[in-house]
């Protein structure tokens, strides 16, 4: 790897720091979302680049405000594309809290939550329910095979529903008021 062997003088620095540093920074913050930390992380990264870089102080514009924001664009698009590439990060709390995929205990007592819920539903919805979702029926299936009409097998899976939720309280998804709390 090469290193630079001449970098601009401080004084040059000083100036261009001056002169564009706020409105390079303001920019930046543009970029960042408003976030100070990282405009200022990306403001120190192209203020190197400008020292690392004499003959760009040499080029053929009348101000070196263009070359800084560029660089300073540029450098805002890599972080962010850094960042995308990693995975998020989470917290020892989500750790602590998630089951454990491997351990089959989670799993036994639902099953028995479920069959002591299935258990407490009437006859009739019990029958409706174990047709359609255990048996794996289409409502008009399950119909035939208990011989009552489509429109009472529909009324009865959703009241049974609604017992089995009001039995497994831990179970139960949240309602949404986007989908009318179906």
């Amino acid at each position: 790897m090469a290193t630079a062997t001449a970098t601009t003088d401080d004084r040059a620095m000083a100036e261009l720091q001056r002169e564009h540093g706020p409105a390079l920074l303001s920019f930046l913050l543009g970029l960042t979302y408003g976030d100070q930390q990282r405009a200022e992380d990306l403001l120190q990264e192209t203020l190197v680049r400008a020292w690392q870089h004499p003959e760009a102080f040499d080029g053929p514009y009348e101000s070196m405000r263009p070359w800084l924001f560029t660089v300073g664009r540029r450098l805002a698009i890599d972080a962010r594309r850094s960042r995308m590439a990693r995975p998020t990060e989470i917290g020892d709390g989500v750790l602590a809290t998630t089951p454990d995929p491997a351990d089959v205990t989670e799993s036994a007592v639902a099953s028995l939550d479920v069959r002591a819920a299935v258990g407490s539903l009437s006859p009739e919805h019990r029958a409706v329910l174990v047709q359609i979702y255990f048996h794996g029926l289409s409502v008009n299936e399950a119909a035939q095979a208990l011989g009552i009409p489509a429109g009472t097998v529909k009324s009865r899976s959703y009241y049974g529903l609604r017992a089995l939720a009001r039995c497994l309280p831990g179970y139960s998804r949240p309602t949404s008021s986007a989908t009318g709390g179906r």
